[in-house]
């Protein structure tokens, strides 16, 4: 009896010290479409803006930013693609960005897992250009599909009151 009540003691106070400790701010999200027969999936963690000024503050402008926390955004794409015009080859990729008022560039960086401070220079598969909206506010970053179509749809980051839509295009 005395050892099934040691290791109770034990188990709970294990419990109890990890569980408030290893919970992350920015809890994980993965949003995956299907266009024609290619896959698209993207994992990132999801910051929470907290009260905080986003675009130009928290997010400098013209400063290299993965829009996600803790890890690079990574995403997958199971045949090529062609984004806002431009072909990737099928594969992963971590996402960067270079923000501005007026236009954003989007890098897609062969190296698909990385830290989010750390751009993996030198290792850009495909640099597009996006412009910036606006939508109403959203707490939590988010990359959604707004638009789906037969070969084509919109990828699109959201976070405060900023968008930036990314045009994918697949040949079935």
């Amino acid at each position: 009896m005395r050892f099934a009540n040691c290791v109770s003691a034990m188990l709970m106070a294990f419990a109890g010290g990890v569980s408030a400790q290893t919970i992350p701010k920015s809890q994980l999200g993965v949003v995956s479409q299907l266009i024609a027969d290619t896959r698209v999936e993207v994992t990132y963690r999801r910051p929470v803006a907290r009260g905080r000024d986003l675009f130009g503050a928290l997010v400098p402008w013209g400063r290299i930013w993965t829009p996600g926390a803790d890890s690079a955004v990574r995403v997958t794409f199971s045949t090529p693609v062609e984004i806002n015009g431009e072909r990737l080859p099928a594969g992963a990729y971590s996402i960067w960005t270079l923000p501005d008022s007026l236009s954003w560039t989007v890098v897609f960086n062969r190296q698909a897992v990385a830290f989010h401070l750390r751009y993996p220079t030198g290792q850009d598969a495909l640099r597009v250009q996006a412009r910036p909206g606006r939508a109403e506010y959203v707490e939590t970053l988010q990359w959604e599909f707004p638009m789906v179509d037969a070969d084509s749809a919109v990828l699109q980051l959201h976070w405060g009151t900023v968008t930036v839509p990314l045009r994918l295009r697949v040949k079935p």
